[in-house]
């Protein structure tokens, strides 16, 4: 198949990006629409009264203001994974109001919704409140919350634990340990950093009669539709549509309900007319949910020859001031993938979930198993140094052998295939790595210091629940894929088309791929954990494979053949060696092709999650007079499993690396003790830029997914959760070399290294 499963084509929607022909919800626009601006708190913690609100209300162009008094008959954001304790009991649940009433909790919080006929008109209205503030004790960040007697975000939950949970098994583990040859222990930080995708988000919303249409980006229009529906109005679905158009990057934030798209909603309900709010660049840093956010301590229990034999993990996870949607399952989930690549017999993590004065955490492009992954991979690399052992024979001697899979984690996840050795051998040949100590020696003639790390990851992905797929034969003859996933910049459109064409061998511009309207496509689970692919992918094989079975019964009447001497090949149906052939179209205006026999719908439900793994191998070069860092060469070995796009799969592994090297190197959300935000735009938020990225090399090794029938591995997220351990295993090799030391938190920035560099001097 020309455009089949493993073809290198280039994507189908970049002509419409880079032409200016993308339509994104901030396009969005409805005749006689109104402006909507958030009024925000400018404390961490503080009451506040409203004393002025009826002159606001009467300002010129001014439609309408919403507070926290106005609409009390809405339900608050919910949180749809909450944790147990470990004593069996409910966690600590406050309330997650659509606009406080009277007590905002972090810097940023809305307090008050502005409808005005003109965005200039909402701000001035906004300016004009009159607001009563009274400041209260704040506990900005994570260290500061978790302190004994810290000021308390929420008083149903004492200490600010939200929830305190074990993943694995406690009294074996620590058995363990008690026997253990050597225990040896890491603290580690996981910063916090912002999604800063391109495209901010915004909802324009309209309202007929008792229904709603909500215009917004998003990585998935029909959870949102059923969370505003059910949750906040307690309406029916049937009356919320949720229309999302091409999205401009989401990385798992914009999967969330926000305040902002219910409060849209009730506005355009009260006013009868159409209501628009778009975010800018500095509100993003306030009202969207972080990422990260962790302090760890790990250790590990070894015998005389360095096998392990026990990891146990103390967690805190940040969840800012609101458990957000998925908030408490973050580092529940990460912390299912603390053994990594390595055959540790038990082991269990103690989860705290933190309250804080601060944005809400959760979900950011890995969402856990990049926090997994940093932290056995610096562990290891820190045993390697303390029982002074070679770390990648530390890591030969403990990684996972394919002889044992499947393989059981004490975690109770199941691995079904991998060659981690194999990767890591693959990945050092190509880095060259019995090469860096010229290496090393050239860059100390060059006053420079020089270290080489790798990181050795898997994760779980591609799990989930089934996801159908709808494959339509139209009466030309192209082809519509409908699907209940999101694209939000990995190229679905072709990915979808290139799976159809497997088994309808049609060129890609003749297949059409349906997405983001609740009132086209009837159900999905939207774009989250790498699934589009392997779960939504495997939905769409399977309908075209189904169709393409149903055109050779159609075709075989037609040629008066049977069907198994028809083949299909260029777009129709023939018989095998003949030149009797009947095209799509001609098939699609056949008496007996009834339109429901041209759709196909069939799904797939992953019997386990699929484990994408492989080896990242990253060398630096630092300048100890600056501090100033360059990544000098980087190589990835992947294994993906089956790979449906070459293309695809490359720019999905170089995008997730830059962001992995982003928080590394120069990421970090900064507040004061007050909570005040100091890094609230990119004049103080550092974002990674092209000249900070190496050329990437990439390569795959790959072992067929035996959980999943296409035997696909997800990819979105895979080049994040490798990236920053085999980056800070650089930075601590050349440190250690140069130093002495031993292991520095991210960011490793500059100011950093020299700090690091120049203590003591």
């Amino acid at each position: 198949m020309k455009f089949g499963i493993g073809q290198a084509l280039t994507r189908v929607e970049d002509q419409r990006f880079i032409t200016g022909a993308g339509h994104y919800a901030t396009d969005a626009r409805a005749k006689g629409e109104a402006r909507a601006f958030v009024l925000r708190a400018p404390f961490a913690h503080a009451t506040f009264r409203i004393r002025n609100i009826e002159e606001a209300r009467a300002m010129p162009g001014v439609v309408l203001i919403l507070t926290g008094a106005d609409i009390g008959h809405l339900g608050p954001l919910p949180c749809q994974a909450p944790q147990k304790n470990r004593d069996g009991q409910r966690m600590a649940l406050p309330e997650y109001p659509v606009l406080p009433r009277d007590t905002v909790r972090h810097v940023g919080e809305a307090v008050a919704f502005i409808v005005a006929e003109n965005l200039d008109l909402a701000r001035d209205a906004a300016e004009a409140l009159d607001i009563e503030w009274k400041s209260l004790p704040v506990a900005a960040d994570l260290a500061t919350a978790r302190a004994p007697g810290a000021p308390l975000v929420h008083p149903e939950a004492p200490g600010n634990v939200a929830f305190e949970t074990v993943l694995g098994d406690m009294e074996k583990t620590d058995a363990v340990f008690a026997r253990a040859h050597r225990v040896i222990g890491l603290d580690l930080v996981n910063n916090r950093i912002v999604a800063n995708y391109m495209e901010p988000r915004s909802v324009l919303a309209e309202v007929k009669g008792d229904s709603f249409t909500i215009t917004l980006g998003s990585q998935g229009s029909h959870g949102l539709r059923d969370t505003l529906a059910r949750a906040i109005f307690r309406i029916d679905p049937a009356n919320v549509r949720v229309i999302t158009p091409d999205v401009g990057g989401g990385f798992g934030t914009k999967t969330f309900m926000y305040r902002e798209y219910p409060l849209a909603a009730e506005a355009a309900r009260r006013l009868g007319r159409p209501v628009r709010w778009v975010s800018d660049r500095s509100e993003h840093f306030f009202a969207c949910a972080h990422g990260r956010d962790n302090l760890t301590h790990a250790e590990m229990a070894l015998d005389e020859k360095g096998k392990f034999l026990a990891i146990r993990v103390n967690l805190d996870a940040n969840m800012g001031a609101y458990l957000s949607q998925y908030a408490p399952f973050i580092p529940y989930v990460g912390s299912t993938m603390l053994t990594g690549c390595y055959d540790i017999p038990t082991g269990y993590t103690l989860i705290r979930g933190i309250y804080s004065h601060s944005v809400p955490i959760d979900a950011y492009r890995g969402a856990g198993r990049p926090e997994a992954a940093y932290t056995i991979e610096r562990l290891v690399d820190f045993i390697a140094d303390e029982i002074g052992m070679d770390r990648i024979a530390l890591r030969r001697l403990n990684l996972v052998k394919p002889r044992q899979m499947p393989y059981r984690t004490p975690t109770g996840r199941v691995y079904d295939t991998g060659e981690f050795a194999e990767h890591m051998k693959a990945a050092m040949e190509k880095a060259d790595w019995k090469g860096f100590p010229a290496r090393l020696r050239a860059a100390r003639r060059k006053g420079l210091i020089r270290g080489i790390g790798l990181g050795v990851y898997i994760e779980a992905c591609g799990g989930g629940g089934a996801e159908p797929g709808h494959v339509t034969l139209e009466k030309d003859g192209t082809v519509t894929v409908r699907i209940g996933t999101q694209s939000n910049g990995q190229g679905h459109e072709t990915a979808y088309a290139q799976l159809v064409a497997e088994h309808l061998d049609l060129p890609l511009s003749q297949i059409r791929v349906r997405q983001g309207d609740t009132k086209e496509i009837a159900s999905g689970s939207g774009t989250g954990g790498s699934r589009s692919i392997p779960v939504g992918g495997a939905g769409v094989a399977l309908a075209a494979e189904g169709l393409a079975k149903t055109l050779k019964k159609l075709a075989a009447n037609a040629l008066e053949a049977g069907e198994g001497d028809l083949e299909i090949a260029d777009g129709a149906v023939r018989i095998a060696g003949t030149d009797r052939r009947i095209s799509y179209a001609e098939i699609a205006a056949l008496p007996a092709a009834k339109k429901a026999m041209l759709t196909e719908t069939a799904s797939f439900k992953p019997p386990e999650a699929t484990y994408p793994n492989g080896t990242h191998v990253a060398e630096v070069e630092i300048d100890p007079a600056t501090g100033a860092i360059r990544i000098v060469n980087y190589v990835v070995v992947d294994d993906f499993g089956v790979t449906v796009n070459p293309v695809l799969l490359a720019g999905q592994i170089h995008g997730g690396i830059a962001q992995g090297i982003g928080q590394a190197l120069v990421e970090n959300f900064v507040m004061d003790g007050k909570g005040q935000i100091l890094t609230a735009s990119f004049l103080d938020y550092a974002m990674p830029r092209a000249h900070d990225m190496p050329d990437f090399i990439f390569e795959t090794r790959n072992v067929r997914s035996t959980t999943n029938i296409l035997g696909v591995k997800g990819a979105g997220e895979a080049g994040t959760i490798g990236a920053a351990p085999a980056v800070m295993n650089a930075v601590v090799d050349a440190l250690r070399r140069e130093k002495g030391l031993r292991h520095i938190d991210m960011p490793a920035t500059p100011r950093r290294l020299w700090e690091a560099l120049h203590q003591g001097k």
